[in-house]
Parts: C-alpha cells; structure tokens; sequence
C-alpha cells in the first residue's frame, strides 16, 4: 500500500526575512498549493526523479530556462538529504529503523521558485512519509529544525526557520526565534494563531519571476555576518513588525496590521535590492489601497484588502501586469 504525505505552500505575514536571524515571524500556509510525496516498500532503496529533474531537453534553450527555473540539481537532492537527516536522527536518538527497502518519489503543485516555500514543503512531506514509513515518532517542536538542517546543512541552502515551522503546524503560527532559546532547545517558541483571526488576505505570483531563494537573500547574509549594523538594525525592526501584529490580530486592529505589513516591505527593501517587476507588482497593489509585502523571498506578494470591489480592483490590475491573484487557503 503507498503512503502518500503532503506539505502546503505557505506564505510570511510578518518578519520575514528575519526569520533566518533570530528574529520573529507570523506565517500561514497556503493551501491552494501543495507538494507531495510517495512511498512503497521495494526490494532496493530508489528515488525516483521527477520529470523536471530528467536531463532531457527540447533545445539549448530549454536547458538554460530550466537550470534558472530549478537550479542545477532539481527536488531528487531534497529528498536525497531528507533521508539523510531522517537517518542520522534516528541513528542518535537510538531508534531501530526496520530492515527494509522503499521507492520514493515526489510532485509539486507549488509555483516553482517564487517564494512560497516549494523546496521545503516537498523535505516536510518526504520526512513524513518516512516517519511513516518506518513507524517513528519524532516531536513536533523538533521536525523544523531537521527539515532546516536538510536544506542548510546537507545543500547549502541559505534558509531561515519560517518556512519549516508553517509547514509543520501549518495555519497561522507566531514564531520567536531567539538565538538562546534555539541553542538551548534546539527550537523556536512556536504559537498557533486561530485563523479567524486573520483580515482578508489576497496573494499574488508572477510565474516568469523564478528565482532561486538562497540566491536572493544572500546580500542580507554576507551583511549579518559581517556585522553589518544598518543590517542587523533593519532585521530588529522587521521582527518587531511580527511582535506587533500578533498584538494587532489578537485585537482585530486590521488598521495596524496593514500598516505593519507596509512598513515590513519598505524596511525589507532598503537592505535588499528590489528587482522592477516585484517592486511593480508591489506598487500596483498598494495603488489599488491593498497593503502589500514579499510573501517570501520574491516572485510573489502578499497583502490585505478591505471587500470584493478592492479584490475585484486588484485582481484586474495585477492581471494585467502579467500577475496571478487568489484567495489564499489558510485553514
């Protein structure tokens, strides 16, 4: 019988990027969006390679499109370290993996490299069916940091907290990641946010913006390790934006949180460089009274409008910037 597990797409209300320095974040996932993995038992242990990983090409043309959509390696090294730290994991905690073998194999419905964590939604549904697979519990606290050090650690990946800890709990969860707290426990504190919580939330992704995330943040990076202090200042005030807006959403203050998310983007973008196509879809949604903010490290927006003549407005605007617009899933 195949196991089949899934992680959601997910998008940051508030805080990110501070979330890959010790800062705080709220963040939803986006259930209109998912990644899946499967998993039987076989006789030899085999990953089998989606069909954006075969190297097999129409044209020169094709090849260089793909290699920036996807990188150079594609989704099989995900699960590749998934399984690795699955293994490693189980190794320290003295867990007695059963002897036998699985196929494994994964699909994504997320939009490919437009910051709605696809990288990290297909390690959390390959983690899951492995702990399936082989009947292990691991703690929930505890998953977002593997499913980190999987993409960090064993890839390289230069990636925060946020998008593991959404995926696992998933709805709406504040996060407050800091530094003491996570090398004395290995974690964040992590709280669940009802979703009614929530104003009316719109998202919108351009396809043809595919970036590779590390890549994007990776100015922010090199400026905190070096200690940079206009940097780490900017990143305080953009995990203060997080702490007041649970604040504001706890009270229904949705005046404030529009304001918070605003002021999220406009700090964001003075410690990083604002290609003309995101800023472009930024503006036009806040020209139609939307509030907007990256939903993660670019290709795709998220933001508050106010009732259906504004999401009306916004959809028609966004659209005709080459723009994607829903209503995003939360719960």
């Amino acid at each position: 019988m195949t196991i089949q597990t899934k992680a959601y797409a997910r998008a940051g209300i508030l805080g990110n990027p501070s979330d890959g320095y010790f800062g705080k974040i709220i963040a939803v996932t986006v259930k209109d969006f998912e990644a899946k993995v499967f998993c039987d038992e076989s006789h030899e242990l085999m990953i089998q390679s989606h069909k954006d990983d075969i190297p097999v090409y129409k044209n020169i043309q094709d090849l260089v499109e793909r290699v920036e959509l996807y990188g150079y390696y594609g989704g099989v090294r995900l699960i590749k370290a998934t399984i690795k730290k699955f293994y490693e994991y189980c190794r320290r905690q003295n867990i007695q993996l059963e002897n036998k073998n699985f196929s494994i194999r994964y699909s994504s419905g997320i939009p490919r490299q437009l910051g709605l964590g696809g990288s990290s939604a297909i390690i959390t549904a390959a983690i899951r069916a492995l702990m399936e697979f082989y009947n292990v519990k691991i703690p929930l606290e505890i998953l977002p940091t593997l499913i980190l050090e999987a993409e960090r650690d064993e890839l390289g990946i230069n990636a925060g907290f946020m998008d593991r800890v959404i995926q696992v709990y998933e709805g709406c969860v504040y996060m407050d990641l800091d530094e003491k707290i996570i090398q004395e426990k290995g974690h964040g504190i992590y709280e669940r946010l009802s979703p009614k919580f929530l104003p009316k939330l719109y998202l919108a992704y351009k396809p043809a913006l595919g970036k590779v995330s590390g890549r994007v943040l990776n100015d922010i990076r090199q400026g905190y390790d070096r200690g940079d202090s206009f940097i780490l200042e900017t990143l305080r005030s953009i995990a203060e934006k997080a702490e007041s807006g649970k604040e504001a959403l706890l009270k229904r203050d949705f005046g404030t949180m529009k304001q918070l998310m605003d002021e999220n983007f406009d700090l964001r973008s003075q410690i990083m460089k604002i290609s003309e196509n995101n800023m472009e879809m930024v503006l036009t949604a806040r020209a139609c009274g939307a509030s907007a903010k990256f939903a993660g490290s670019g290709g795709s927006i998220i933001g508050m409008y106010e009732d259906e003549e504004m999401y009306t407005r916004l959809d028609s605007e966004l659209r005709r910037i080459g723009a994607k617009v829903i209503k995003p899933i939360v719960e």
